[in-house]
């Protein structure tokens, strides 16, 4: 099935609501998905979404993430190029 997929989207919070604590038990979910599209050879992208911030973008990164969703990490600050900037830095 992957290989008839652009993305797969990895929730790390409970839908719902905004400002939510990353899960970290999703990290082993993102590694194995990561791999299982690396193994194939694909193009899937993995889109990580919930409590993304500058402390936990790095981890979802080195787990195999390769588009991050943030919000309150970003609209909940007064300076969103700041913001932005913390999350993209932490992620390299």
């Amino acid at each position: 099935m992957l290989d008839s997929i652009d993305l797969v989207l990895v929730m790390t919070v409970n839908p719902g609501f905004g400002g939510q604590s990353f899960i970290e038990g999703c990290l082993p979910k993102i590694e194995k998905l990561a791999q299982w599209i690396q193994k194939r050879g694909l193009k899937t992208r993995v889109e990580v979404d919930g409590g993304i911030t500058p402390e936990t973008a790095g981890r979802v990164v080195s787990a195999g993430a390769t588009v991050l969703v943030a919000g309150t990490a970003v609209f909940g600050r007064p300076d969103y190029k700041q913001a932005i900037r913390a999350i993209r830095d932490a992620a390299r």
